[in-house]
């Protein structure tokens, strides 16, 4: 009898062909049935972008500050729920919601109105869990305790994006602020609950990275161990200040095989515990100027199977405690 791809995987944290440990994986041990995240723009702004840290936001940003998919910041996060549950249902039936605060920075407002927008998401029904997309100099002592209560009664994921550990970078990219401030966001999280799960976003593809940069980014997240990365490929978006670096040709776009090589790279160099909850990132399709493959999303990530599966390796495999 031939064996099948999902036979000879020697990944533990799958079953399937994947050699990664996927977010559908986790998803399914942690909560027995399918769970749908709900995208939340609740009309925050940003450091980077009101003056407190610079102007402008990052500069790949849309103006919804990543919140692309989710609905009207007009509506109340019922509202918002409400609209997108809607459609998700015709999908998946019976399924378990993970409210996601994704438009801008989730933890930049005072206590008393971040406290209204999460207690208003948690008390919807058939509420999982809950995601709070932010900064890590955006966790002020009050926001850091709450949310380590909040970790007490849900699955709480806060996801802090670092991008890249080059800090040449980051000020390129006007992030605003420096990769020691990321690990001081970091532990204050850690010290705040042991039940906060950290999820760290990088970017791959980042104007003049090289090779051997976004492998070191990827070895500085390892050696953080956290419980969730995502790997997102640069998106150039119209009316981004991106996109005039790209038209004036001051820097390339990965090509496909570019990407899919470096991101192995990267997963072999990850905890086999940490959840790879992205391999590649979604661009509004009506606002994308490149790279356009990365529009085709199931074929990215069926090249990195395929790409990890000739490699004969998976991850964690060149991962050192």
């Amino acid at each position: 009898m031939k064996l099948t791809q999902k036979d000879k995987n020697p990944f533990v944290y799958s079953d399937s062909n994947k050699r990664f440990h996927t977010y559908d994986y986790y998803i399914k041990h942690k909560f027995g049935k399918k769970c749908a995240k709900i995208p939340l723009d609740c009309g925050f702004t940003c450091p980077n972008i009101d003056g407190t840290a610079g102007y402008g936001g990052c500069i790949y940003c849309s103006d919804r500050g990543s919140g692309d998919f989710a609905a009207e910041s007009s509506l109340s996060v019922k509202e918002q729920i409400d609209k997108t549950r809607t459609v998700m249902e015709h999908k998946w039936k019976n399924c378990g919601l993970i409210p996601y605060f994704q438009a801008h920075t989730n933890t930049y407002a005072p206590l008393d109105v971040l406290k209204e927008k999460y207690e208003e998401a948690l008390s919807y029904p058939d509420v999982a869990g809950l995601n709070i997309a932010t900064r890590a100099d955006a966790l002020p002592d009050d926001v850091c305790e709450y949310l380590g209560e909040i970790a007490e009664r849900t699955v709480l994921t806060v996801e802090l994006g670092l991008q890249t550990v080059h800090d040449g970078t980051a000020k390129l990219i006007n992030r605003c602020h420096t990769t020691e401030d990321f690990l001081k966001g970091y532990q204050k999280l850690r010290k705040a609950s042991g039940k906060i799960n950290i999820c760290v976003h990088i970017i791959n593809g980042l104007p003049y990275e090289t090779y051997d940069m976004m492998i070191e980014t990827a070895e500085f997240v390892a050696r953080l161990e956290p419980e969730f990365v995502k790997i997102h490929s640069l998106h150039v978006l119209k009316g981004t200040p991106l996109e005039k670096m790209y038209i004036d040709g001051k820097f390339n776009i990965l090509s496909l095989e570019e990407y899919v090589d470096i991101t192995a790279c990267q997963i072999e160099r990850l905890p086999p515990e940490t959840v790879v909850a992205r391999v590649t990132g979604d661009g509004d399709k009506n606002a994308l100027i490149a790279p356009t493959w990365s529009l085709k999303k199931t074929c990215v990530i069926n090249e990195i199977d395929k790409e990890l599966y000739k490699r004969d390796t998976y991850q964690g495999k060149l991962f050192c405690r």
